[in-house]
C-alpha cells in the first residue's frame, strides 16, 4: 500500500505495504556513503533500512546509535536501521528489514565500490518476499575524477546506461562541471541526472518522505520544506530552491493510453513522479499508485477503499528546468471519462506492474 505524503497507514495496511528497495552504486570515492548519511539525516520522518557492505564507513557515531538489534544490525536514533552484509547475506537482511515490526518505509542498499550493480538489481528482483519491490538504481559519479574513473573503469559507461537516476557528485570541484554533466547525460540515456555537492540530493527524488506531523490532504512540494523558524534562514541555500514541482489533481479519470504517452515522453529534467491514478472504467476495482525515479517506472494496483466518497487522481511531479504549465496541460489532456473500456487500453500500464509469478 503506497502513500501520498500526509496519509498514514493503518496497522493492517502497514503489514501489506510493499517496501521499495533502492540500489545505490558508484565507484570508490564517488560519495555513496556521504549521500547515504545525508538521506538518513533528512529522511523526512521515513524509516530507512540501510544495507551496506562496509559497516565502518557509515558515520554511526554521528547518528546517535540507540542499541544493537543483532550481530550486524544497529538501530539509529532517528528510527532507521543499518545492516552490514556481504552479497550472500543480502536476502536474509532484506527479509529482516521487510518485517512489519521493523516499521521500515524504504530500503537503500549501498553497493561496494567494486560491486556490479546489475547483479544487485537482479538479486532484489529475485526476492520472493511479498513486501519487497525494486525501487530503482541510483549511480553516484565523482565529477572531479570522472575522466580518470572512465579511463580506469571503462565499465562505468555501462553502469550509467543501466541507471535510473545519476547523481553527479562533487560538481563544485570539477574543472568543467557542465562538460561532465553533458557527457553523463549522453551515457545515461533517459536517466535523470542530478548535480550535487557533498551528496546533498533531495530524498524525495528517491522515495516518498513520510511527514513527521500528520497532515490532511495532499501535500504540495513546498509543504515538504523543513522550516526551522529562524528569521535569518536563507532559503536560497535550501535543497529545494533549485527545483520546481507540480501538483495535479483530477476528479475525471485518466486515459491509460494517453497517460503512457505522457510518461514515455517525459523530459529529462523531470526527476520524480509519484501519486495515484484513477483509470475509471478501465479498472473500476483499483487505483494505481505510480512511482517514477528518472526513467524507472512502476505501477502498483490496489483496491479502492470501501465506501470512498470520491475517486481522485493525485500526482506530484518534481524536476529541474521543467515547464510546469506545459506538463499540467499535457496531464489535463489525459482526462477521459469513458463509460466503457477498450480491452487493450491497459496493456501499456500493465507492462509496469510487477508480476511476482513471472520472476
Amino acid at each position: 500500500m503506497r502513500q501520498i505524503p500526509g496519509e498514514q497507514p493503518s496497522t493492517g495496511e502497514a503489514a501489506m505495504r510493499q517496501i521499495p528497495v533502492i540500489v545505490l552504486a558508484g565507484f570508490l570515492g564517488s560519495g555513496k556513503t556521504t549521500l547515504l548519511n545525508h538521506l538518513l539525516h533528512r529522511s523526512g520522518g521515513s524509516r530507512i533500512g540501510a544495507v551496506v557492505n562496509d559497516f565502518g564507513a557509515i558515520e554511526i557515531d554521528a547518528m546517535a546509535v540507540a542499541g544493537a538489534l543483532g550481530d550486524s544490525t544497529v538501530s539509529l536514533g532517528n528510527g532507521c536501521l543499518c545492516c552490514a552484509v556481504d552479497a550472500s547475506e543480502l536476502d536474509v537482511y532484506l527479509e529482516r528489514l521487510a518485517q512489519p515490526s521493523a516499521g521500515i518505509d524504504v530500503i537503500v542498499i549501498e553497493a561496494s565500490g567494486l560491486a556490479e550493480p546489475q547483479e544487485l538489481v537482479r538479486m532484489v528482483l529475485a526476492s520472493e518476499h511479498p513486501r519487497i519491490v525494486y525501487g530503482g538504481l541510483v549511480e553516484v559519479v565523482d565529477a572531479a575524477e570522472f575522466d580518470g574513473t572512465r579511463e580506469k573503469h571503462p565499465e562505468i559507461d555501462r553502469h550509467l546506461a543501466l541507471a535510473d537516476l545519476v547523481v553527479v557528485n562533487k560538481i563544485d570541484r570539477a574543472a568543467d562541471g557542465e562538460r561532465v554533466l553533458r557527457v553523463v547525460r549522453e551515457l545515461a540515456d533517459r536517466a535523470a541526472v542530478v548535480p550535487a555537492t557533498y551528496g546533498r540530493v533531495d530524498p524525495e527524488f528517491l522515495f516518498d518522505c513520510r511527514p513527521t506531523e500528520e497532515r490532511i490532504g495532499q501535500l504540495s512540494f513546498d509543504d515538504l520544506h523543513e522550516h526551522d523558524g529562524d528569521e535569518g534562514h536563507d532559503h536560497a541555500d535550501h535543497l529545494h530552491s533549485a527545483y520546481e514541482s507540480l501538483s495535479f489533481t483530477s476528479e475525471v479519470p485518466l486515459s491509460p493510453r494517453r497517460l503512457m504517452e505522457f510518461l514515455d515522453s517525459r523530459p529529462e529534467g523531470l526527476y520524480r513522479i509519484k501519486g495515484y491514478v484513477d483509470f475509471g472504467a478501465h479498472d473500476r476495482g483499483n487505483r494505481y499508485a505510480v512511482h517514477a525515479v528518472g526513467r524507472f517506472l512502476r505501477f502498483y494496483p490496489e483496491p479502492w477503499a470501501r465506501g470512498a466518497a470520491e475517486r481522485l487522481t493525485q500526482l506530484v511531479l518534481i524536476g529541474s528546468g521543467i515547464d510546469t504549465a506545459a506538463l499540467a496541460k499535457e496531464l489535463e489532456a489525459c482526462k477521459e471519462d469513458a463509460p466503457h473500456a477498450d480491452e487493450h487500453s491497459m496493456w501499456g500500464v500493465l507492462r509496469y506492474v510487477q508480476d511476482k509469478d513471472s520472476e
